[in-house]
């Protein structure tokens, strides 16, 4: 598809062209960029960005609980060569 934009203001333009330069893209790709974030989506994959700000209300770790379990859970995770012989 194509598309022509008219009346874009010098901000919105220079918006883009740091987006392309910061990137190393196309100023195609980083316009359609900006627009599926504004959008919500991320990429040109047409999935939905990944949210996590639920998670503490779905039983998900915090960083600090996921290393204090992966501490504990460290001594379970080794072998005894003696069982095994």
């Amino acid at each position: 598809m194509h598309l022509t934009i008219r009346g874009m203001g010098k901000e919105v333009e220079e918006a883009i062209r740091r987006m392309a330069r910061e990137k190393g893209i196309s100023l195609n790709k980083a316009v359609i960029r900006m627009l599926e974030k504004a959008i919500g989506r991320s990429g040109s994959s047409g999935k939905p960005p990944i949210h996590e700000e639920l998670d503490r209300f779905s039983g998900a770790w915090s960083p600090e609980e996921a290393a204090e379990i992966e501490g504990s859970l460290s001594g379970t995770r080794t072998v005894d060569e003696e069982l095994w012989s």
